[in-house]
């Protein structure tokens, strides 16, 4: 009898989980024991980091040749439930049918969405760039601003949120409104940051470059402020002030996957499963989970993962690792990812690129600029590379940022 190994999302760390995982099979050479699937709505990856950009191409890469290439069943289609007792998910397929596959080991990693407050207008308003399609929907609605009627409202777009999406969505934003509207038309950038001063939340080293970049970009800072509402022409903040705009975009955080409700055990302030070093979801057996969907210690200085990119590559390939080898009767890899860096996109004013929990400033502006660009568009993409070459840098231990 196989025994399958099913992987939910085809994100960074469902993709890297399915390529581990393989990895170990072949070099056992289990192939006819041992199945890898994989279920996604799409067999893309989309590169989320970039959503916040302007130009939206080659941005969701296809995966179909790479998972091919190592020998991942595909499945188009989503998961609807997780039954952990009987070891069975139910699939809604892509074609409008219904499934069920029974598995052997279990990898979750349908990453996380964005965490809309309660506030009047949000949902109905509000415009964000946590997927492909909400980007598409944002820049469609950028174009079309040209064909309205000249207006304080039209001119302005508002950001909600001073982390980093927040931040790098306000900081190119002059420069799309003027490619748009024109470079003679006044057009106003604003972010609204709940902390005490904006870009707080990345650290007290750095705000102050952020604040600054963003000012030389030409945005305008409010701190210490919440949204209570937003309209079609507005939106009125916490202490009375009302600011004309047609665009708010909102950078208000993530939650992790409402499948991670499904699995027992206990879950953080963002719905992730809180695993151990191995990354099992520790109340249920033969769950593995990574990505956005995990909580796990990185160190053991007290640091656990991000909602990053960063974070899911490595998770994905420990997981897709550890499933495997405890099929296989492998000794496990402990996660460990101690070094961590932030690249942060100032817009015209270039980049900003950190290492340490405490981000230590190593390079700005234009340096710091080719560093983002590099790992935008290189590093964190899907390598078109053949299975051996891919199974090079699927190990579990592979460093991700030399």
């Amino acid at each position: 009898m196989t025994a399958k190994i099913v992987i939910a999302g085809s994100g960074f760390a469902g993709f890297w989980a399915a390529i581990s995982a393989m990895r170990v099979i072949s070099q056992e050479n289990k192939e006819n024991s041992i199945k890898v699937i994989l279920i996604s709505p799409r067999p893309n990856l989309t590169i989320r980091p970039r959503l916040y950009e302007a130009k939206l191409d080659n941005i969701s890469p296809d995966i179909s040749k790479q998972l091919a290439a190592v020998g991942v069943e595909y499945i188009a289609g989503e998961i609807q439930n997780i039954d952990t007792d009987a070891k069975l998910l139910t699939v809604n397929l892509a074609n409008g049918n219904q499934t069920t596959l029974v598995y052997e080991r279990f990898i979750l990693a349908t990453g996380s969405q964005l965490n809309v407050p309660p506030v009047p207008g949000f949902d109905r308003y509000g415009f964000d760039v946590d997927s492909l399609e909400t980007a598409h929907r944002l820049e469609t609605h950028l174009q079309a601003l040209k064909n309205k009627p000249e207006t304080l409202a039209r001119n302005t777009v508002v950001v909600v949120g001073g982390g980093l999406t927040g931040l790098e969505s306000a900081a190119e934003m002059p420069a799309r409104l003027k490619a748009i509207l024109g470079e003679t038309t006044e057009g106003r950038v604003f972010i609204i940051d709940s902390e005490s001063t904006v870009g707080a939340g990345m650290g007290a080293e750095i705000s102050p470059v952020i604040q600054q970049a963003l000012t030389e970009c030409g945005v305008e800072l409010r701190a210490g402020l919440r949204v209570k509402a937003i309209s079609h022409d507005g939106v009125t903040l916490s202490n009375g002030e009302y600011i004309e705009s047609n665009t708010v975009v909102l950078a208000t955080g993530v939650k992790a996957s409402f499948l991670t409700e499904q699995i027992r055990g206990e879950r953080d302030a963002s719905n992730r499963i809180i695993s151990d070093n191995y990354l099992h979801a520790q109340a249920v057996s033969n769950v593995f989970v990574a990505g956005d969907t995990v909580k796990a210690p990185t160190d053991n200085q007290g640091n656990h993962n991000l909602m990053t990119c960063q974070h899911a590559l490595s998770l994905g390939r420990v997981a897709g690792y550890n499933a495997a080898a405890e099929l296989l009767g492998l000794p496990l890899h402990p996660y460990s990812q101690p070094k961590y860096v932030t690249c942060l996109d100032l817009g015209a004013w270039g980049a900003l690129y950190t290492e340490g929990w405490h981000r230590k400033i190593h390079h700005i502006k234009q340096e710091g600029k080719k560093i983002k660009q590099e790992i935008n568009t290189k590093w964190i993409y899907p390598p078109e590379l053949e299975k051996n070459e891919l199974f090079a840098i699927a190990a579990p231990d592979y460093v991700i940022v030399p």
